[in-house]
């Protein structure tokens, strides 16, 4: 006998159980999202810690879920509207402000300047490294690149990223098997931190 496979339409169970999400306009919700980000309207001290907070609700319908999550949380909803809105006004006002000719010091910063000036720090940190560690080293392929990786410190592949990436080596660290070094620079100090 064969494999035996089921197939759930994940999207149309949801939509069974809980009703359809809301239909945005083009682009507003990548917007909305870096709003969010900035202003970090749902964040748990606004809105609570949904995951604990699903699991601690007793209804299993959508209904149930918001009538018990607005009668514990009834300022939350309008909380992080305030904040995401706030958010948005300021987006807007930046938007307004961006002509082509910032766009286009943009784009040479992104890709004359930052790359320049990144590749030149990711062969600093890994000659100082192999220097600390005792190996050789050397840099990423192209196919290495595409997997999230800047170099080799002997055979340990790594990934090297300012400290700003920081804030989204959360959502990036699964799907990079490599050690994970981040840097940033003070004044003319080239700090770099990593874990052994």
């Amino acid at each position: 006998m064969g494999d035996k496979m089921i197939k759930i339409n994940l999207l149309e169970e949801v939509e069974k159980e809980y009703g359809k999400g809301a239909i945005f306009p083009k682009y507003t919700t990548q917007i909305m999202n870096l709003a969010n980000r900035n202003a970090q309207g749902t964040r748990p001290k606004v809105v609570g810690q949904m995951s604990e907070l699903i699991k601690e609700c007793p209804y299993k319908t959508y209904e149930g879920w918001e009538k018990w999550y607005l009668e514990r949380n009834p300022e939350a909803i309008d909380d992080a509207t305030k904040k995401v809105m706030a958010m948005v006004y300021n987006l807007e006002e930046a938007i307004s402000l961006i002509d082509e000719d910032m766009v286009r010091k943009w784009v040479e910063d992104l890709v004359l300047v930052k790359t320049a000036t990144g590749l030149i720090v990711q062969e600093l940190i890994l000659k100082k490294l192999s220097q600390t560690e005792n190996c050789d080293y050397q840099m990423a392929t192209p196919a290495d690149e595409s997997r999230g990786i800047d170099g080799y410190l002997g055979e340990q592949p790594v990934s090297i990223k300012p400290i700003s990436y920081d804030s989204m080596i959360a959502t990036v660290r699964d799907s990079i098997e490599a050690k994970m070094i981040t840097y940033t620079i003070n004044n003319k100090d080239l700090v770099i931190t990593w874990k052994e």
